[in-house]
Parts: C-alpha cells; sequence; structure tokens
C-alpha cells in the first residue's frame, strides 16, 4: 500500500497540496482524476521521489520515500512522468535497456535481454525496436518510454497521463495491459488520467482531487457520480452505465 500522511507542498509561495491524506491499496489500478491544476502531477512525482516531501511522509509497502536509498526504491517502483524529452539518437531497444539499470547497475546480462525483449513485444514495438527516437511517432515513443517502465519489473508501476500521444487502439491496449499487470501480475499501478471513462472502465480505486485536496476517495461507483463530478470540474455531468462501470457523459 502507498500510505500519503500529512503531505503539503509549496512552488515558491504558491501551495499546491493542502494536508493530503490518502492510500493507495496495493495490488490494484488507482486512477488519480481532477481537473487543470488540481495537484496530481506534483502527488505523483513527490511519491515517486522526483521531488522531495517539504512536509507530511509517504510510505510505500512500509518503506518511507524521503529516507529509503534510491537503489532500493528503484527496485519497489517506476515513475513515468510528463517530460519524456531524451536524446533521439538513442534506439527504441536501448531506451527501454534502461528499465533494467536498477537490476544490473551496468551489467546486463541475458535475464534484463530477456525482460526487454518482453517488454517491447508487449507494447507492439518489437518490429521497429532498431529504430531511433526521432524516426518514430509520437504515440511510438510514448510507448517505447512505457515500456522501459514495464521493463524495471517493479511492484509499483507510476504513470502520469501515460494515454497522451495514444490513438484509441493503443489506449486500450495499454489500460488492459496494466490491469492484467494488476491482475494476474501481482502488480500494483497509480495513474494520472484526464478521460474519465478510461478510470470508469479499468481502475479499482480513484482519488479524485481538486484545488491540491482530496474531493472523494474509492471504488468506481462511489466517486464517479453526478453531484462529485459536477462539483469536482465545474460543470454539470450526467453518468449512465455500461457493463456494471460508470459511464460518464461530459461531451455534450
Amino acid at each position: 500500500m502507498i500510505q500519503i500522511t500529512g503531505v503539503s507542498h509549496r512552488i515558491g509561495t504558491a501551495p499546491i497540496l493542502h494536508d493530503i491524506t490518502a492510500a493507495m491499496p496495493a495490488g490494484r489500478l488507482t486512477a488519480l482524476i481532477g481537473p487543470n491544476g488540481a495537484g496530481k502531477s506534483t502527488l505523483l512525482r513527490l511519491i515517486g521521489r522526483l521531488e522531495p516531501c517539504q512536509a507530511g511522509r509517504i510510505e510505500v509497502d512500509g518503506l518511507d520515500v524521503g529516507r529509503t536509498p534510491t537503489e532500493r526504491l528503484a527496485l519497489k517502483l517506476a515513475i513515468l512522468g510528463q517530460q519524456t524529452h531524451i536524446a533521439s539518437r538513442l534506439r527504441l531497444r536501448e531506451l527501454v535497456g534502461f528499465g533494467r539499470w536498477p537490476h544490473h547497475r551496468g551489467r546486463p546480462g541475458p535475464a534484463d535481454q530477456a525482460a526487454v525483449e518482453a517488454a517491447l513485444d508487449a507494447f507492439g514495438l518489437a518490429g521497429i525496436a532498431g529504430r531511433f527516437l526521432d524516426e518514430v511517432s509520437g504515440g511510438q515513443r510514448q510507448r517505447a518510454h512505457i515500456a522501459m517502465s514495464f521493463a524495471q519489473a517493479t511492484d509499483w508501476l507510476l504513470l502520469d497521463e501515460p494515454l497522451n500521444n495514444l490513438d484509441m487502439a493503443h489506449a486500450r491496449a495499454l489500460m488492459a495491459r496494466l490491469r492484467g499487470l494488476v491482475r494476474d501480475g501481482g502488480r500494483s499501478a497509480v495513474m494520472v488520467v484526464h478521460e474519465i471513462n478510461y478510470a470508469a472502465a479499468w481502475a479499482d480505486h480513484i482519488i479524485a482531487m481538486k484545488d491540491g485536496r482530496i474531493a472523494a476517495e474509492g471504488p468506481p461507483e462511489a466517486v464517479l457520480t453526478e453531484a462529485v463530478l459536477s462539483g469536482l470540474y465545474d460543470t454539470p455531468v450526467s453518468i449512465g452505465s455500461h457493463l456494471g462501470r460508470p459511464l460518464v457523459l461530459h461531451h455534450a
């Protein structure tokens, strides 16, 4: 479980998070939702220790994120942020291979090579693995970055808006892959997602944020209600149902 207790954060003098306390269950897919500027990405970055926690405490499976050595934390969680700019003269296979660094520390072996090939195959990149990053589309680059995190083979996978640049088919395939990792692979995932219906269809647990605070938390049917979402986004929202899951009607 990821336990967040009393976490607050500022950028300069601007408050971003206000006394956040929440729990993300292990063995589940948790979605962070909310309007722009809600603090979702900041919270994910703090969990992944891309930024230091200024106030409060974050624990991942009992490990204090602020105190755990980097080498150990890198074997516990992988994080993919929104900014994925990297040297364009890397080949896709090389990029994905970076995910194995916490395991081999510069001396890759057969198990690492097998993990890279499995990640490339899982995200439909095996056929273009030899291409340079600047020779593929934005969606293919995005899938390669996700494959790199996947290859890290951590208990926790943290993804900040991973559906960016993905078309309908690949977005759905990614969600199915994440769901399979959680359901069949014994892993846990947390993702920031803007399209609410992906959270509705695939997430086990949802944390809704607004103005740097938790607005609602729980299973999809408890969080994705007309009252909660209309207040969260300051716009009228209707809720239907599809295959027993909420269907959020917000386009018109």
